[in-house]
């Protein structure tokens, strides 16, 4: 990074290259000549029509069209910040002891909620399969007595 320009990094979804592989791909992209400054992250996603790349369903040209109409060109200009794409200072990678998995700051972390209410919704959940349960057996019981 002091000898090259790492100016993108392109995430791509982690079914890109299954079954041969299950993790996620980055594509990095650099220049000779000058020091990294700014490295600009694009996470690529499955299109909306489709679970997940596949042997069948494979990524497509036409699917990379939103980073092609972001990357701004040969020259890389008028780059903007977006839910897919983020911009990381040379600082902050060296500081971080050049980890370039660095999260997408826009994403939205899960909440599945409060632990312990959850687990109090499971215990009467639980409780209500067993009442139906031994309900049905008494069904169940009584229809083979018959």
């Amino acid at each position: 990074m002091e000898e090259c320009n790492l100016h993108t990094i392109v995430r791509l979804p982690n079914s890109v290259f299954k079954p041969y592989a299950s993790i996620g791909t980055n594509l990095l992209f650099f220049e000779k000549g000058e020091p990294t400054r700014d490295i600009w992250f694009y996470e690529h996603r499955v299109p909306t029509t489709q679970k997940a790349y596949s042997m069948t369903k494979p990524i497509r040209l036409e699917y990379l069209k939103g980073c092609i109409d972001w990357w701004g060109g040969a020259k890389r200009e008028g780059r903007k910040e977006t839910p897919q794409a983020w911009r990381v200072s040379a600082d902050e990678a060296k500081a971080s002891g050049y980890n370039l998995d660095i999260k997408n700051p826009h994403a939205v972390a899960d909440d599945h909620g409060d632990p312990k209410t959850l687990l109090a919704d499971l215990t009467a959940v639980e409780m209500e399969t067993t009442r139906l349960r031994d309900q049905l057996k008494v069904i169940l019981a009584e229809a083979l007595a018959r």
